[in-house]
């Protein structure tokens, strides 16, 4: 259950993470770094077509991402069935890990720190804009999402509408394009990179 279930949960993450990439092409006019999305306007997006790695590789807003895949050699486990809700950072979302941090997750020695971020991006089951809403304001005015790592993201609508992920070490990231379906989950794109303790 210990290495072959994490890894399997970072394999389903990434794949979420992936089908996001092909589903932004479709949707070059809203992009993923654009201004924070409204969480009354967080519609679903058309279904998704194809595999999440067919898709992935045609978005280039995404190419860390598949390539933090590769590091984290989770191609191979792309097959699992969910549901997961992905909370899947651009390119300038990575951008802003400094470039130092970013080399040393990518080498071979750190594989397990890069799988650990990855999988921080991951909560069990759908939870689509309508759901993490209903959420937070059940939660008054917070909720707590138990990622697929075992840490804790806090969910909060901002004043301007956006709905904002607080990490366990303070930093704070926007969803900047909500609903983005996948065969195995619901992807909703950030700009920024949360980090697990």
């Amino acid at each position: 259950m210990k290495i072959t279930r994490t890894a399997a949960f970072a394999g389903v993450s990434i794949a979420a993470l992936l089908a996001l990439s092909a589903c932004n092409n479709a949707e070059e006019a809203a992009p993923a770094d654009a201004a924070a999305t409204d969480a009354s306007a967080m519609a679903p997006a058309p279904t998704a077509s194809g595999t999440v790695v067919a898709v992935a590789q045609g978005n280039p807003d995404f190419t860390t991402l598949v390539s933090a895949v590769t590091a984290a050699d989770l191609a191979g486990t792309l097959g699992g069935a969910g549901p997961f809700t992905v909370f899947a950072p651009t390119n300038a979302a990575f951008e802003k890990v400094p470039a130092a941090t970013r080399e040393s997750l990518m080498a071979p020695a750190g594989k397990a720190d890069l799988t650990k971020i990855l999988t921080y991006h991951v909560v069990p089951g759908r939870v689509d804009a309508a759901t993490l809403t209903q959420q937070i304001q059940a939660g008054g005015g917070s909720a707590a999402l138990t990622t697929v790592e075992g840490g804790v993201l806090t969910a909060r609508v901002g004043a301007d509408g956006s709905v904002t992920l607080t990490d366990e070490n303070g930093g704070v990231s926007r969803v900047v394009q909500a609903d983005v379906p996948a065969s195995n989950g619901v992807i909703h794109a950030i700009d920024t990179v949360v980090m697990p303790n």
